[in-house]
């Protein structure tokens, strides 16, 4: 069967193109920060929790306190680009999702739970040692379990020649588990976020020093540790998962197409300017490395999904049917949106709390 012939027809688009890719990148890049630091600091805190000895207190008040807090963040920014990704790419990601729709659905209620466990670690503090882990361990699990739902969707909705796999699973309960691409990915994934949790801790023990916080300075060496060794393993994980897409993408960046090529080298770069500044515990260089090594690959990222679906689509193909109206109401909603959360950050950031080592 041409797969051609199973992906169903695009919605007209009220804007051209570019203007959705624009905020799909900006919005991505945004939820990738929040994520990573969200993921990355639940892995950083429970071998901190693994380590500790009984009698200890406990080590991770620091995270505890911060985790419900940048899970409500990451999936509040991830809803915009999903919208976005809809918008350019309804036809790949709707068929995908209705694929592994039992899976798909079944995200709701992990996230959920993963939230209700981060509040009880949260509030964990007089409890067991044991008790604390299983916290922790249960709203990670989910978390890296919605993590593989994800990119299992994503590798999915780039892969239209396999759909006619419903017609023996009709159920939505298929997993693109032979895809070559889907654990090298999902591997890069994980890894990334531990980088960006041990910057974050980095820079949460940054402020920390300033108001005098007792072992403020052993946090942020911690931190930046985490965060250049992670670097290290992400870099070298990202070999494997480049070989391993479809010959026809992976030459795009190494030679085949200027513009794919310039992005990746870029994100190189990014990557060993934060390997350097990491090395040298400099905080603020380091978020600004990591940043631009993020924001390249979201680039880098977005242009393999074009590559991917060429053969059958490109977001210019959208027919556009101008309703400016709606758009402007949409921005000023938007910066409105992105002013509140800020504001709240602010006022989050004012309240007294204890830090422990």
């Amino acid at each position: 069967m041409d797969p051609a012939q199973l992906i169903p027809t695009p919605d007209t688009i009220p804007a051209p193109w570019g203007f959705f890719e624009l905020l799909l990148i900006l919005t991505f890049f945004a939820h990738l920060v929040f994520m990573n630091a969200m993921l990355g600091s639940a892995m950083i805190a429970l071998v901190r929790e693994m380590r500790a000895q009984p009698p200890d207190p406990p080590p991770c008040q620091d995270i505890a306190s911060k985790l419900p807090y940048t899970i409500a963040l990451a999936v509040n920014f991830g809803v915009a680009p999903l919208l976005f990704l809809q918008v350019l790419y309804g036809q790949f990601i709707y068929t995908s999702s209705i694929l592994m729709g039992a899976y798909w659905l079944s995200i709701i209620g992990l996230l959920i739970l993963a939230y209700y466990s981060a509040y009880i670690y949260k509030m964990a503090a007089d409890l067991p040692a044991t008790a604390r882990k299983r916290a922790l361990g249960v709203s990670l699990l989910l978390l890296l379990t919605i993590a593989f739902l994800f990119v299992n969707n994503i590798t999915l909705m780039q892969t239209p020649r396999i759909w006619s796999v419903y017609f023996h699973r009709p159920d939505g309960t298929f997993l693109n588990l032979a895809d070559p691409t889907l654990f090298a990915r999902y591997l890069h994934f994980v890894v990334a976020s531990v980088a960006v949790g041990g910057l974050f801790l980095a820079i949460l023990a940054f402020f920390q020093q300033k108001t005098g916080a007792p072992g403020a300075e052993k946090r942020l060496s911690a931190g930046m540790k985490w965060f250049t060794y992670a670097t290290v393993v992400e870099i070298g994980a990202g070999i494997p998962f480049l070989f391993s897409l479809p010959k026809n993408v992976h030459q795009l960046f190494v030679g085949g197409a200027p513009l794919h090529t310039t992005l990746f080298l870029a994100a190189l770069v990014a990557a060993c300017c934060s390997l350097y500044y990491g090395a040298k515990e400099r905080v603020w260089p380091a978020t600004a490395a990591m940043a631009a090594t993020v924001l390249f690959m979201v680039l880098v990222r977005d242009l393999a999904r074009q590559a991917y679906l060429a053969p059958y689509f490109h977001p210019a193909d959208l027919r556009v049917v101008p309703q400016w109206s709606p758009m402007f109401l949409f921005v000023a909603i938007l910066v409105i949106g992105i002013a509140v959360v800020i504001y709240m950050l602010r006022l989050a950031a004012r309240v007294p709390g204890e830090v422990r080592r």
